[in-house]
């Protein structure tokens, strides 16, 4: 297929691809999806070869958010089973991430719900850091508060932070159609402040919540724009009780095709499959280690992924090995430069004879999996162990 023979090399020489490029990916039939996974699995392989970085989730804050982002079952409003409480010690914290670094995992992310932190939140998480830090050696430790106030970035690194999360989740065009207590531009700019920081930037976006192919490009040229080190990629956890539970409108194969558009757009960037692999690619995870490399092990948030033990089992089968904590995981040209998945040669102009994009042909609304969405019920804020 001439289209992907160009990305390919255009994800070798870390030539960006046109829009045009990427909309023909996600449009391409599951007759072809085993070519398109091979193809992105190059790209994947050329700067990261079969490593997969393990990284755990540890939900400082449980529930109660006063923002009202209609994909969370934690948003102001919901109705979702889910545990609340409030904020961890920074001894409770340490403990369960020290599960999920037992368990391989080489970065430990720090999440707290809330429109952002104030300042003494930033100092229960500073502490946080610090004793987790104090625990597992040469760990990495990403912040994830929502939107930071001046000044809130830097002291998180000060305190050793070595990354913040915060996801555009969905285009410029349709944010306000999922959220309405904070803006997009809200976002950017809390990504922003994170990189004037010297904290490396992670930003990605969640697929399935009825958006259309064009949005899911339009948000993925934006994050290669914004340049951040980490692409999370998530699939929409269709939680009861938030206002869309209704909404199952991604296929195992729409999934794969797309990581591999964020694979063709961000090729030297650590692509992470985040929450809902389970639930909407179910037994077709092994084929996304070929386009990401880097995953959640265990649980999310508020909801439960598979044991630790599969995932680790899942790697080794499908030929691929856990990233040491030895081991840089960027390409050596990103970490020079402090990181970005823009900047490269070719930049965005549309390329000769870019093939078009067929119509996407009509498919079945597939089945809802509410049997998949279970409510985490261990690990932080219960009494039982850490899925790890």
């Amino acid at each position: 297929m001439d289209l992907l023979t160009t990305l390919v090399d255009k994800g070798l020489r870390r030539e960006l691809p046109t829009r045009e490029e990427a909309l023909a990916v996600l449009a391409t039939s599951d007759d072809d999806l085993l070519e398109v996974v091979a193809a992105a699995g190059k790209v994947r392989r050329q700067w990261f070869g079969r490593r997969v970085k393990l990284n755990y989730l540890v939900n400082l804050k449980s529930g109660l958010c006063p923002e009202d982002c209609s994909y969370c079952s934690q948003r102001l409003g919901s109705k979702a089973g889910i545990l609340k409480y409030t904020w961890l010690k920074p001894d409770e914290a340490s403990k369960v991430a020290a599960a999920g670094v037992a368990g391989g995992a080489k970065r430990v992310c720090l999440v707290a719900s809330g429109r952002g932190p104030t300042d003494r939140d930033v100092d229960r998480v500073s502490e946080t850091i610090e004793a987790i830090k104090e625990q597992n050696e040469g760990v990495e430790v990403c912040a994830c508060l929502g939107l930071l106030s001046d000044g809130q970035a830097e002291r998180l690194r000060s305190a050793g932070a070595d990354a913040y999360n915060h996801n555009l989740n969905t285009s410029e065009a349709t944010y306000g159609d999922i959220t309405s207590t904070h803006t997009y531009a809200d976002r950017v700019a809390t990504v922003r402040q994170a990189q004037s920081a010297g904290l490396s930037a992670c930003s990605g976006l969640i697929a399935g919540m009825g958006e259309s192919d064009a949005d899911l490009v339009d948000v993925v040229f934006s994050l290669r724009e914004l340049d951040p080190d980490s692409v999370p990629v998530n699939f929409l956890i269709p939680f009861e009780g938030t206002p869309l539970a209704k909404e199952w409108n991604l296929t195992p194969q729409h999934c794969l095709r797309i990581l591999a558009m964020v694979r063709f757009v961000c090729p030297d960037v650590e692509v992470r499959l985040s929450g809902g692999r389970e639930v909407h690619l179910r037994s077709m995870q092994p084929l996304a280690l070929h386009l990401v490399n880097s995953i959640f092990l265990g649980d999310y948030l508020t909801s439960e992924g598979q044991a630790g033990q599969t995932d680790l089992d899942m790697i080794a089968d499908a030929g691929f090995e856990v990233e040491g904590a030895g081991t840089t995981t960027l390409p050596a040209h990103r970490s020079e430069q402090g990181g970005g998945c823009g900047s490269h040669a070719g930049g965005c102009a549309p390329c000769e004879g870019t093939p078009e994009a067929d119509p996407a042909a009509p498919t079945e609304v597939p089945a809802a999996r509410t049997d998949l969405v279970a409510v985490r019920r261990r690990g932080a804020g219960t009494d039982l162990a850490p899925n790890a």
